[in-house]
């Protein structure tokens, strides 16, 4: 065999040699192909190593931003279940793809067994119905009936490829807040009118000097003016004290304040009032002292102490008491009144809310006093309690905190 042919036959072994190595590599990078995992890639040598190591890192990286777009997706979903608002994904058909449990809650669905399902098929309500069709989306729609006495405001935003997400908020507290509100200026107008008209009236008539009036009647007339300037004098004296009582969470000024000598202050005040037409009695279990503000708690207890007096027969019975139990302080004003119907105690705190709308005007009441109560009481941490019986008499009670009930001046010498 001549030199050449030696040659060749090498050149061939080893160009064998060469395709059996890539040959053994690309079948074991095949083999790893079938189940791609980073740590059973294969391992080879010369241009096969470099190849794989950069294989290597190629995917380690591609895992590690899996893994970040993972935990990201797993943060984007924590923080959407954790929303209050309510989350809703949609695609294309309106389908649901995904929702958060406060949407589930909103409407009243099931986030897993429902996904896919058309989102008109499970929110029927016609107002969501006509805004999904109508694809204008740039106002919210507001949902008032069938969710549970919610109202609730249902936006779409559209995003992605024919993707839509739908945002529902619970706005009940705002909507109740408005109508408040509304009912406010609305009674506030309503209580300003008569006596304005009155004074207009009597005004009108005064400053005609074509009009013969008698001494008598300029002072019937004057008298008579008078009655509604002072009946809007004490609404807007107690408008400005429910304002102050709204405007700070706590009272600035709380004292320690001597019980006894509160409530017996407070019995003789009802002495006055009544003018010896009612039986007056105080009874004080218990000798402590109250921290708050004497000035609130005077104006609000005086209310109830007022009102028991107001709405009292003569001959009647008016008992102020003190008393506590478990750590608590209650204070409780209990008459022989007309009583109240079980209907109207729930609301007997709201802003002009009347029993008997021609007694409590006639009696010179504003409709705001109960209301002052609860604030001031609010803001000593206290809840007011009513109880009452039709013909037969009411009690309500200012029940204090334990925090509230500090010793008396001679238990704390005496400790």
């Amino acid at each position: 065999m001549s030199w050449l042919e030696l040659g060749l036959a090498a050149i061939a072994a080893l160009l064998a040699l060469r395709l059996f190595y890539h040959a053994r590599h690309i079948a074991a990078l095949r083999r790893w192909l079938r189940e791609p995992a980073l740590e059973r890639l294969p391992r080879g040598r010369g241009v096969w190593e470099e190849l794989l190591a950069e294989l290597h890192r190629y995917l380690r990286l591609r895992d590690a931003d899996s893994a970040e777009v993972g935990r990201a997706l797993t943060r984007f979903r924590a923080a959407a279940r954790a929303l209050p608002d309510g989350v809703m994904i949609l695609d294309r058909d309106n389908r649901i793809e995904w929702s958060n449990p406060t949407a589930a809650l909103h409407f009243g669905i099931d986030a897993r067994r429902d996904a896919g399902q058309a989102v008109i098929n499970l929110i029927r309500h016609p107002d969501f119905v006509a805004y999904l069709r109508g694809g204008d989306f740039g106002e919210p729609v507001l949902l008032r009936a069938g969710f549970k006495d919610a109202v609730l405001s249902v936006r779409v935003i559209e995003f992605g490829e024919d993707r839509k997400l739908l945002n529902s908020r619970d706005v009940t507290a705002e909507e109740r807040l408005d109508t408040m509100r509304r009912d406010f200026v609305a009674n506030v107008s309503h209580e300003l009118k008569t006596p304005v008209t009155v004074l207009s009236g009597f005004v009108e008539t005064l400053a005609d000097e074509t009009f013969d009036l008698s001494s008598n009647q300029r002072r019937r007339f004057l008298g008579m003016m008078a009655d509604q300037a002072k009946r809007m004098q004490r609404l807007i004296e107690d408008l400005l004290t429910l304002s102050a009582l709204e405007s700070d969470a706590s009272p600035s000024d709380e004292q320690r304040i001597d019980v006894r000598a509160f409530v017996e202050h407070l019995a003789d005040e009802a002495r006055a009032l009544s003018g010896g037409r009612h039986t007056i009695a105080a009874e004080i279990e218990g000798d402590c002292r109250l921290l708050g503000s004497a000035k609130e708690l005077q104006s609000a207890l005086s209310n109830l102490v007022s009102n028991a007096i107001r709405y009292t027969a003569t001959g009647g019975s008016v008992t102020l008491a003190w008393r506590l139990e478990d750590g608590r302080g209650e204070f409780s004003v209990a008459d022989t009144g007309i009583g109240i119907e079980a209907r109207h105690i729930p609301r007997l705190t709201e802003r002009f809310y009347r029993v008997d709308t021609g007694r409590s005007r006639e009696s010179g009441g504003t409709g705001l006093g109960l209301a002052i109560v609860k604030h001031a009481l609010t803001r000593h941490q206290a809840v007011l309690e009513v109880t009452s019986e039709l013909g037969r008499g009411s009690r309500f009670s200012a029940v204090f905190p334990e925090s509230r009930i500090l010793p008396s001046s001679s238990e704390q010498a005496a400790a």
